[in-house]
């Protein structure tokens, strides 16, 4: 009881926030930002964050976030409504979208389609919202125990999820976050202040700010890889009507919602998965389990819920590890962590116990922009269509000047915008080569977190590894770095084992 009750009032802490219409202001705009960068294919969820944060500069650090969140769930679920209408997913996560969405669209169902989409994201996002809530606090109180020797272990655990993250090409992962750890270096030492990789630049001695190459990588680079591909501009053909049709559909796939959402929440809960992956699970379990598994695919709505579902409540999940470790598990939570040290914010356990009214604003944040996927996919579908035929040869410069203005406000320094330039630009010929750039931005944020620990750690024991043997945290995370690594070998062996 005392825990439900402590829950309770960390939830609603800071309620009295919302009364400001200066942050409603900023949630209902977060929220269409970020439906349109999600519906709109080519420009991703994470180029959205990356793009607004510095733009949230001169913000309370509760503002911030509570625009940076309303971004991060719409565009999420935004996904869904190209996958659904035009058969892109306008977002990774929204792949398993396309299966059944735009068949039932080609059948004259696009409304009906499209409303089973956001009512699933909305409900889906809801329960997400919920675990995080009711998990968070205790990660959080277990991480406070946590000393050097633990946060180099989580580093390192962190660090191993690059393989999760690099694609299809492991060894370009490793090298891409070796990068990272290299571009961490630079600036002074955090020890002994001794200037590193730093070529007498007054602007690196503090080391290269995390939002400018966040935008350069995620932003310009986007833009540079569309104008190269042509940018191939789709027509929204489908007429939208009866989006209420779904409400029937919904009573009887509401255990399909149900078990969606807890495979999702559960599969955003693992640092260096994300909504692509929860989506195909889901959807792939929906279809050996359901009666008609054999009509997935055709345009059903089993295949759309299980798709909509898992793919938003992996947004709860997915803050569970970033807000209590300050484990970046996705491009996505990377940006989120950019963005809370931007306004002079760690993310972790400390956050829970010092800023309990800034958690109070994410978690409420979430539950209205849950509640906002369902007003504004029911409100706006119609208008949303349109923007899917905005020409790319308008948006994209349009994209690419927010890019230089959110660079530059980061410091009021042109050195960040030629930063950004110039991580655009090799973000743009890694990604032609095949290298990811999310393995990058991990580097870059535990980098100086491993670095930092496992140096104090060695100088508080006179050089002694022993500790990371006898203390009982450390052995547990020694055990999670083991299992992680092995992980993939022996989903192999079991693959082989069992013939599939």
């Amino acid at each position: 009881m005392d825990f439900l009750s402590s829950v309770f009032h960390l939830f609603f802490c800071n309620i009295g926030a919302f009364a400001d219409l200066t942050t409603i202001g900023l949630l209902v705009l977060g929220c269409l930002i970020g439906t349109i960068f999600g519906a709109l294919p080519g420009l991703t969820s994470t180029m959205s964050l990356a793009l607004f944060t510095p733009l949230t500069f001169g913000l309370s650090s509760s503002q911030a976030i509570i625009f940076l969140i309303a971004i991060y769930t719409t565009a999420v679920f935004g996904g869904s409504i190209s996958a659904v209408l035009i058969n892109i997913p306008g977002t990774p996560g929204s792949i398993a979208s396309t299966f059944d969405g735009y068949p039932m669209a080609q059948r004259g169902e696009a409304g009906r389609a499209l409303g089973l989409a956001i009512i699933s994201s909305a409900l889906g996002g809801l329960f997400g919202m919920v675990i995080l809530v009711l998990t968070a606090p205790l990660v959080a109180q277990v991480a406070l125990k946590f000393c050097s020797w633990e946060y180099a272990l989580l580093a390192i655990f962190g660090l191993t999820l690059i393989a999760y993250v690099s694609g299809e090409s492991l060894l370009k992962g490793i090298i891409a976050g070796v990068l990272g750890l290299f571009l961490a270096t630079i600036g002074q030492d955090p020890i002994t202040a001794y200037p590193r990789f730093a070529f007498g630049t007054a602007e690196l001695l503090g080391g290269i700010e995390l939002i400018p190459i966040l935008i350069g990588f995620f932003g310009m680079s986007e833009v540079l890889v569309q104008i190269d591909t042509g940018f191939v501009k789709n027509k929204v053909t489908q007429k939208i009507s009866k989006l209420f049709s779904w409400i029937p559909d919904l009573k009887k796939v509401w255990k399909v919602l149900l078990r969606s959402s807890v495979v999702g929440t559960l599969v955003g809960a693992v640092p260096g998965t994300g909504g692509s992956i929860a989506c195909v699970a889901s959807y792939a379990i929906e279809k050996q389990i359901s009666p008609n598994g054999d009509k997935f695919g055709t345009g059903i709505p089993e295949g759309i819920v299980a798709a909509a579902a898992s793919n938003n409540a992996t947004v709860g999940g997915a803050l569970i590890p970033m807000l209590t470790l300050g484990i970046p598990g996705d491009p996505m939570t990377a940006v989120l962590i950019g963005a809370l040290l931007f306004h002079g914010l760690v993310p972790g356990p400390l956050l829970f116990e010092e800023n309990p009214d800034f958690i109070s604003a994410i978690f409420l944040t979430l539950s209205i922009a849950c509640i906002m996927i369902a007003v504004i996919g029911i409100v706006g579908a119609k208008p949303m269509a349109k923007v899917l035929q905005i020409p790319y040869s308008i948006l994209l410069p349009v994209i690419m000047v927010l890019c230089m203005i959110g660079s530059y406000a980061t410091n009021l320094s042109l050195f960040d915008v030629g930063v950004t330039v110039f991580f655009g630009v090799v973000g743009y010929f890694l990604r032609k080569v095949g290298f990811p750039l999310a393995p990058i931005i991990v580097g870059i944020i535990l980098g100086p977190l491993f670095e930092d620990n496992i140096r104090r750690s060695l100088m508080i024991s006179g050089g002694s590894f022993i500790p990371f043997c006898t203390r009982p945290f450390c052995l547990i995370l020694i055990f999670l770095i083991l299992l992680t690594v092995a992980f993939p070998y022996m989903r192999k062996w079991f693959r082989k084992r069992l013939g599939i």
